[in-house]
């Protein structure tokens, strides 16, 4: 019955957009239906709610794009979920056209009235006609086969590549993080000449170089690299300098090119031309002119450190550093230690700190949603990242096929059931002063992640450290200034310290703009991260206000999926697909 209904709705759907009934197609969705499109309608990420917002939408792209062919995909299953007594609802994935691409997606029918309407409805563009990837059936041969003189081998190819001698990148990426590499990835194996420049001696050192104890508390389902997954035998929780090993064999298997120990000196937007003069230095001090058509700023969502201007800092005689310069606290075994910042890094740091043998103080000046590993993590990632879960492709649909929005809404049931099963743990923190909320309206740690980009901690061991008083809590009182020994507060108390650590958050990306390319360009582009007007993540992935330079970042299932789409934008733009006047909306 379930298979019927799906395939029926998506009949209606194909039916009625292909006749530009949108009446009809008002009738398909509940009247606060939600339609959410990755590039396949509308060439930029948008979600739009509400049956008069989804015919706006349509009114605007439906003739371009002329999507077609909506069939359920074959193999995939078509399933009735109900999550709750009294609710329910079919999922089913299927695969459509466009005037341009192929798409894929996930509808979402509940009951209404005796039928079936859409709940939510998620379209992606999964391919651009006639610019595939080289993957799969299209894979490249790696040799020619028979006699040939002057032949190339591959090791000779892949330096004359990664030299740029002979031409021009067309895409430059800063950065190469998981932003950078996956970004890469994607582009090259659509055929756009993509060079990514690292300022470190070695892919990964982004990560390599951080403080000692880092390991991510995302799972390895979650985390997973496009093309190319992390093997069966990796551990549920990557190690720092495991995931750096990973990202350096990551370039080379996917034969990127990669130029390291490179920094970005200059760069003019020739608005004309519609090309970037850029300048880079590489190795030994040599300058190297470059004009590609883009840049990509893949230096991370976490960009420039926010560093608070507390006064006295020049009186103080201990060691101050920012989280992402931390390298550790083997040094400070039997001192006295202060971490302001009460989120991941910051806990990260305080329980590093007391491993190492340190007294540690923990600054927190406002509240912190925290869950638990052990029970957060199963629970938030249920039925999509957990072993023997759906395939990486499939789970981040139907993940996206939630709109941000719904999602927080649904997360809070969620949210109220991990704090259940945490309640002594977060009973401990609050006794012990640590002040604890869960997120805005009750939604957890997913709204605090897409709207801040932090004030959550998943507690993998330092939260019992604080309820146990071996971290202490100094909470909800402002620093006044730095001593020569510590810190002053406003209300009179002062901490003793001989090192501190500010935990204390990054910039918006666009201030890396400013550093790397100028106030002229940042000042033209609009906020990065943070959900817009519809829901969707500002200015990351979409235009950044500035032609030519776009944004790239996020944890690495964000980089995964989302890499996708801003290398079909630009190969579309590339192929004159879509012109650099296109329709897509201002963020």
């Amino acid at each position: 019955m379930t298979e019927t209904v799906a395939r029926e709705w998506l009949a209606g759907l194909s039916e009625a957009l292909e006749q530009r009934d949108l009446d009809a197609i008002d009738d398909l969705f509940l009247p606060d239906g939600w339609w959410r499109d990755l590039l396949a309608l509308t060439w930029d990420l948008r979600t739009l709610r509400g049956t008069d917002r989804i015919r706006g939408m349509l009114e605007e792209h439906l003739d371009a794009a002329s999507p077609s062919g909506f069939t359920l995909t074959e193999g995939k299953p078509v399933a009735l979920v109900e999550p709750a007594e009294d609710v329910r609802w079919i999922e089913a994935f299927f695969d459509f056209e466009t005037a341009v691409g192929r798409g894929r997606g996930v509808v979402r029918l509940m009951p209404d009235g005796g039928g079936w309407r859409a709940w939510t409805l998620l379209t992606a563009l999964q391919e651009l006609k006639g610019h595939e990837e080289h993957a799969g059936p299209r894979r490249p041969w790696g040799v020619e086969h028979g006699e040939q003189a002057g032949r190339e081998i591959w090791l000779d190819r892949r330096r004359r590549e990664q030299s740029f001698e002979d031409r021009e990148p067309r895409v430059l990426v800063v950065g190469a993080g998981q932003g950078g590499l996956t970004v890469a990835a994607r582009l090259r194996q659509l055929g756009v000449d993509t060079l990514v420049v690292e300022r470190n001696r070695r892919v990964g050192d982004n990560w390599r170089r951080r403080y000692r104890s880092l390991v991510l508390h995302d799972p390895v389902w979650y985390d997973h690299l496009p093309y190319l997954a992390f093997p069966p035998t990796w551990p549920v929780f990557t190690p720092k300098d495991k995931l750096a090993e990973w990202f350096e064999s990551y370039a080379a298997a996917m034969e990127l090119d990669v130029w390291t120990e490179t920094e970005l000196v200059g760069a003019f937007y020739d608005d004309a031309a519609g090309t970037w003069d850029v300048r880079v230095r590489r190795p030994g001090g040599e300058e190297r002119a470059l004009r590609p058509a883009h840049v990509v700023l893949a230096t991370g969502a976490s960009g420039e450190p926010r560093v608070p201007e507390i006064p006295g800092l020049e009186d103080f005689r201990g060691t101050v550093s920012h989280s992402s310069g931390h390298p550790g606290g083997e040094a400070f075994a039997g001192r006295r230690a202060v971490v302001v910042g009460a989120c991941n890094s910051g806990h990260d740091i305080a329980h590093d700190f007391h491993e190492q043998g340190a007294d540690v103080t923990m600054v927190q000046r406002s509240s912190t949603y925290v869950m638990s590993s052990e029970h957060g993590i199963p629970l938030v990632f249920a039925g999509l990242y957990e072993e023997g879960g759906p395939p990486t492709e499939d789970a981040d649909l139907l993940f996206a096929a939630f709109p941000f929005p719904l999602l927080g809404e649904l997360n809070k049931q969620t949210t109220q059931a991990i704090a259940e099963l945490d309640r002594e743990l977060l009973e401990g923190l609050s006794e012990a002063g640590f002040a604890i909320d869960f997120g805005e309206d009750g939604s957890g740690l997913l709204t605090k992640y897409l709207t801040r980009g932090g004030g959550y901690y998943i507690d993998v061991g330092c939260s019992r450290l604080i309820a146990e008083g071996k971290v202490k809590v100094k909470q909800g009182v402002a620093i006044e200034r730095f001593t020569e020994t510590g810190l002053a507060f406003a209300d009179g108390t002062s901490l003793e310290a001989d090192v501190v650590v500010l935990a204390t958050g990054y910039e918006d990306m666009r201030e890396t703009a400013r550093r790397l390319l100028g106030d002229e360009v940042a000042d033209r582009c609009t906020p990065v991260w943070g959900l817009d007007e519809e829901g969707e993540l500002r200015t990351i992935w979409r235009d950044s206000g500035h032609p030519g330079l776009w944004f790239m970042g996020g944890n690495l299932h964000l980089c995964r999926f989302f890499s996708r789409y801003l290398a079909l934008r630009l190969k579309a733009l590339e192929t004159g697909l879509l012109p650099e006047a296109s329709t897509a909306r201002a963020v």
